[in-house]
């Protein structure tokens, strides 16, 4: 029986009640962007609020953090994790969690008593020594020696600032090693692994730093399922364990390299991480799509990653690799998570579009970073340089970071941030100044459909072909008019692949960004431009991401998703060689 069936039988004969898994994103809750514990959707109810299911409950809980992110590639970290729990709200207390926790390991996992040791919360001037939970583990055979008192840094869960639901918590730990486990226990040696945490709260933090006995007192318990999965396996690596055997084996295959090989084996932890981590969130009927803010920004941020690993590993990264290894956690999963088997196609859908937008930047701005570390005179990225990469070539200021750090060269954010913000007060000052070429007018709708243009005129290129250029436009605050190079009468089919590709790149919220360059330097970058002969030899260049570049006068919006639902009203011809658009904004 898997790991994740075996515990909730087990406290289902105790008397709880199964929760299914809340979704990997939080319900009413905008402070988080992702579940982070298994206890995080039971706020509510470890607050006080009565559950339907009663006091007694039990699950495995969806959770991802990224506050990690710099050490996924060891053997524990992960992004997405999964968490098996039991919880006591104002039921049982500490002997019957701290019995039953003691009973399943030993038990139903057959670990070994002399395999274990136990941490308490040792007291301080507030609260005394946790000895109740101390005497209890003494009971049912784990000796005085194996029980390790320590302070609130480790042994005492409480909110944010203290105040509110408080109280100690007991660690298990269970002995990662061939040799026969010291008689005495020392938390400080890394062969102790923690597998299990059970926090008891039964005071109330006042805000002059006092607590107070709770009435109803809580239990909370969690152990997670990638840990306990190796220590019942017996490898010192998650990767090495069930869970991701199959992955690591698709990541060698296409990679035509070992995970022995310790050049490579970070590289595929990682992927294997984030692809798992990817299934898991663009699978979630949240709908969570890649983009520039909140959820989708993790998204995207994942699959860029995904990919620049993949290189490191000379993978095909124009193939389908990606899709394989996710089709292993697809089908892996979906047992627990069936909303992965009806989003199936929604996740290679995220995976297969973001790698073909990436791709087109990508190697572009990793010869141009080759090219500003090697004429460096000192071991830091300057914010000129930072700035650079994020703007032209759509580097996150994370990825600049990253590939910084693999040459010992530091970046210097600050700078970075302040380039950011005067980028955006010269956007703001453009905005407030009349559009003088073609723009009617300067009120919140001419700019929003000036800038909407772009858009257009680069989805009619990718749907029609690069043939397609601006023959002219007229915007006024009701409606745009866009007159564009093609020869014959749009099929409903392309207009709705032209309005989906606008649509999309709003939803995206791309910033809108601008510099000034040579005419001549904007030519050679393929910027396009209608009516080239009247430009002087500087112009201004407005870069959307990846999907235009065009010179232009502005003003423009500074992000794209202030354009709200993008709608062609009517399409038809203007002249010999020219068809004509005529769309709408609104607030859809």
């Amino acid at each position: 029986m898997k790991i994740k069936d075996l515990y909730i039988d087990f406290f289902l004969s105790k008397g709880h009640k199964k929760l299914n898994s809340a979704p990997i994103i939080p319900e009413n809750d905008p402070t988080c962007l992702f579940n982070t514990a298994g206890m995080q959707p039971l706020v509510p109810y470890l607050m006080g609020q009565p559950h339907p299911l009663g006091t007694r409950l039990t699950n495995f809980q969806k959770c991802f953090r990224l506050t990690d992110l710099d050490a996924i590639g060891d053997t524990t970290h992960h992004t997405f994790f999964e968490m098996l729990g039991n919880w006591s709200l104002g039921d049982y207390f500490k002997k019957e969690s701290i019995s039953w926790s003691f009973e399943f390991l030993t038990t139903k996992l057959n670990i070994p008593v002399e395999k274990l040791a136990v941490t308490v919360f040792k007291g301080n001037d507030v609260v005394p020594a946790d000895e109740e939970s101390a005497n209890i583990w003494m009971s049912l055979g784990i000796p005085k020696e194996r029980i390790a008192f320590l302070g609130v840094e480790d042994n005492w869960w409480s909110l944010g600032g203290g105040v509110g639901p408080c109280g100690p918590d007991t660690e298990i730990f269970y002995w990662r090693s061939e040799e026969e486990a010291p008689v005495v226990f020392d938390p400080k040696d890394e062969r102790w692994v923690e597998i299990w945490n059970n926090v008891f709260t039964q005071y109330n933090g006042n805000e002059d730093g006092t607590v107070t006995p709770l009435t109803k007192k809580n239990v909370d318990t969690g152990m997670g399922v990638e840990r306990i999965t190796a220590v019942l396996e017996g490898v010192d690596d998650n990767y090495k364990t069930s869970i991701f055997k199959d992955a690591i084996a698709k990541i060698e295959e296409v990679a035509h390299a070992s995970y022995e090989d310790e050049t490579k084996t970070r590289a595929m932890r990682i992927i294997a991480d984030h692809i798992r981590a990817i299934v898991i969130i663009a699978g979630d009927d949240a709908g969570i799509k890649p983009s520039n803010t909140d959820q989708g920004y993790i998204l995207r941020r994942l699959i860029r990653r995904t990919i620049r690993y993949a290189k490191q590993l000379d993978i095909d990264i124009n193939s389908d690799w990606d899709i394989e290894i996710a089709n292993i956690f697809i089908n892996q999963y979906q047992e627990y998570y069936p909303e992965l088997e009806r989003n199936q196609d929604v996740i290679r859908n995220v995976l297969s579009t973001e790698k073909k937008k990436f791709n087109r930047t990508l190697e572009k701005g990793l010869r141009e970073f080759e090219k500003i570390t090697s004429k460096l005179s000192e071991t830091k990225i300057d914010a000129v340089n930072a700035f650079h990469l994020y703007d032209t070539y759509g580097f996150p200021i994370e990825l600049t970071e990253e590939l910084a750090q693999e040459k010992n060269l530091t970046v210097d954010i600050e700078g970075f941030y302040q380039k950011f913000k005067e980028h955006q007060e010269k956007s703001r000052m453009g905005s407030a100044q009349k559009f003088k070429g073609g723009l009617s007018g300067d009120s919140e709708m001419d700019i929003k459909y000036h800038t909407a243009t772009h858009l257009l005129n680069a989805a009619l290129k990718r749907v029609l072909g690069d043939h397609v250029h601006q023959k002219g436009s007229n915007i006024t605050p009701e409606r745009m008019r866009f007159d564009f190079s093609h020869d014959s009468k749009l099929t409903p089919e392309q207009k709705e692949a032209v309005e989906n590709l606008v649509n999309e790149w709003i939803q995206e919220a791309i910033p809108v960004t601008h510099f000034e360059t040579t005419k001549q330097e904007a030519i050679d970058m393929h910027a396009e431009a209608q009516f080239i002969e009247k430009y002087g030899d500087t112009v201004t260049v407005y870069k959307i991401g990846d999907v235009s570049l065009e010179i232009c006068g502005g003003p423009h919006v500074e992000n794209t998703k202030e354009l709200g639902h993008f709608k062609i009203k009517k399409e038809e011809a203007s002249s010999a060689g020219v068809r004509r658009i005529k769309a709408i904004l609104t607030e859809e």
